[in-house]
């Protein structure tokens, strides 16, 4: 179908949406039975009519027009479900499914975290004059010998954890943002993360105080690491959405994924701030290894369950 012939046809349809929406404001209710109904009807021909305006005619006005209405339309459609369900539904299910929305995005996250970890503490094993290079400063401590809550003071432990913990809500933000630099950024990010975290682990393991590291750091970073790999997921779909944008323009890719990323973020946040609470009083306190390990392997049994369970279960559901 011909762009000409196709507005010709479809144009009373939108006007009749454009003027509904005018009289309806921020009420749609008072436009009455009647046109509500047929308000319902004329957003549904011009959401079918915007499916196909982005595959005949993706960068020509009258599918920006139509992206328009239909925003307008839905939000007027949709207005009374989405202020009912919007806060409890996202933090129930909307979350959720956003964490499980792009598989390829949260593996790829997984892979650029763990793997560089899982190298670094190889090669630290093997060679930890060299590995002790790539360590930060204000970590080295954490790989010396005899590290950990019972050599540590109480101080210094504080110190340390509040340390890694400040850097991991650091790397958290920062995966999210390196996607605008077409996802380079974001797995910049994570392998040196990754790496460094990887180097400390292996230097313990190699000096003997791998049980006091791993006592010090798994009650909160097993989850803290979960939220690394999230919002890293969420980077890596601004990265593709800027790269591949498909039959969409690039700043209309961006606007797409603008959304998710900002509800990645913002679902994150509590996890993270769990993640500090559990830092900060219980960290160090759990009577030794095999506590540690129950709280930390517990809270990402929790993440990861609530996302499986929530995540797939609203998979059907409609966005509010």
């Amino acid at each position: 179908m011909k762009l000409d012939r196709f507005v010709e046809e479809r144009q009373p349809g939108w006007t009749g949406l454009e003027e509904l929406l005018r009289h309806a404001g921020a009420k749609p209710e008072r436009l009455g039975p009647e046109r509500l109904r047929r308000l319902g009807g004329l957003y549904r021909a011009a959401a079918a009519d915007l499916a196909f305006a982005r595959r005949a005619f993706p960068h020509d006005p009258v599918t920006r027009r139509l992206e328009r209405l239909v925003v307008g339309g839905r939000q007027a459609v949709y207005a009374d479900q989405g202020a009912r369900r919007s806060v409890w539904w996202f933090l129930a299910t909307g979350y959720w499914r956003r964490v499980l929305e792009a598989p390829w995005a949260l593996a790829a996250a997984t892979v650029l975290l763990f793997a560089p970890l899982a190298l670094a503490a190889v090669w630290a094993i093997d060679d930890p004059a060299a590995a002790i290079g790539v360590v930060p400063a204000q970590f080295q401590g954490a790989a010396e010998p005899g590290a950990g809550p019972g050599a540590l003071s109480a101080g210094d432990q504080a110190a340390l954890s509040s340390e890694i913990f400040t850097n991991n809500i650091r790397v958290t933000f920062l995966v999210i943002a390196g996607g605008i630099f077409a996802g380079l950024g974001t797995a910049a990010v994570l392998i040196f993360n990754g790496g460094f975290v990887g180097a400390i682990l292996g230097l313990t393991i190699e000096n003997g105080s791998s049980a006091g590291f791993v006592e010090l750091v798994v009650p909160h970073g097993v989850l803290e690491l979960s939220c690394i790999a999230v919002s890293a997921a969420a980077g890596l779909r601004i990265g593709r959405a800027l790269v591949e944008p498909g039959t969409l323009t690039r700043s209309q890719s961006l606007r797409r994924e603008a959304r998710p990323a900002m509800e990645l973020v913002l679902g994150t946040m509590p996890w993270l701030v769990l993640a500090g609470l559990v830092e900060g009083f219980v960290t160090g306190s759990t009577g030794g290894l095999a506590g540690a390990i129950v709280v930390g392997v517990g809270l990402g049994v929790l993440f990861w369950g609530l996302a499986v369970w929530r995540g797939v279960k609203g998979a059907h559901e409609p966005w509010p």
